[in-house]
């Protein structure tokens, strides 16, 4: 019988999981769709599979990409918002030391890195801030060569067309990297996964963190 003290905890709000599901559909939608709009005129010395695009065609890859461009925006907003008002960014992704880093990287290389539900080690605190970031870089690329003349001062910042093209790829690359070592580290500890779609902690999870990822 559980009583009410050892209800699970909540360790992801509702708002934080409604945020990730969007990301995530809108994510899948952009790099397809992006891919596809890459096929009609390359950068470089291949072509995605048409597999891997969505569209169908330029104009309807063009589509595809706009709305969920917006999607991602309408959501990242929101999620930025109550990262910073609610103390979400704060409390989960900060402090990041040089430190802590290199001990979780060392701890990652040799499998010995710990997870606790809740609390994100320094290694996915530096990722989720460089995707966070990689996420704000994608879309003012995109916005420079989707708009380059009316946004011509944003082209110039990145130092002009084919160079905010080249930005826009890399930063979508670093997007992919980012969600394919995401869901490596989900298929390592599944145990992630549900509490995503519940909001609550594993029911074996420990009450208390291990004393290196501790916060005061």
């Amino acid at each position: 019988m559980t009583t009410a003290g050892q209800t699970r905890p909540i360790i992801h709000p509702l708002l934080v999981r409604v945020a990730h599901w969007i990301n995530a559909f809108a994510i899948v939608c952009m790099v397809m769709s992006g891919w596809a709009i890459y096929n009609a005129s390359p950068l470089f010395g291949f072509d995605f599979p048409r597999w891997a695009t969505l569209g169908g065609w330029l104009g309807g890859a063009i589509a595809w990409h706009l709305a969920a461009m917006w999607l991602l925006v309408a959501n990242g907003l929101i999620y930025l918002g109550y990262g910073l008002l609610a103390g979400h960014f704060r409390r989960h992704f900060l402090p990041l030391r040089a430190r802590d880093l290199l001990r979780d990287v060392k701890n990652a290389l040799t499998f010995k890195l710990a997870h606790q539900p809740g609390i994100y080690n320094a290694v996915q605190r530096l990722m989720y801030i460089a995707v966070l970031l990689l996420g704000v870089l994608v879309v003012a690329s995109g916005l420079s060569i989707w708009k380059p003349v009316q946004l011509d001062g944003l082209v110039d910042l990145f130092g002009g067309y084919d160079v905010a093209r080249r930005v826009h790829f890399v930063a979508m690359a670093g997007i992919v990297a980012f969600v394919a070592v995401h869901l490596a580290l989900v298929l390592i500890v599944p145990s992630t996964l549900l509490p995503m779609l519940t909001g609550r902690a594993p029911r074996h999870a420990g009450k208390k963190p291990p004393k290196q990822e501790q916060q005061a």
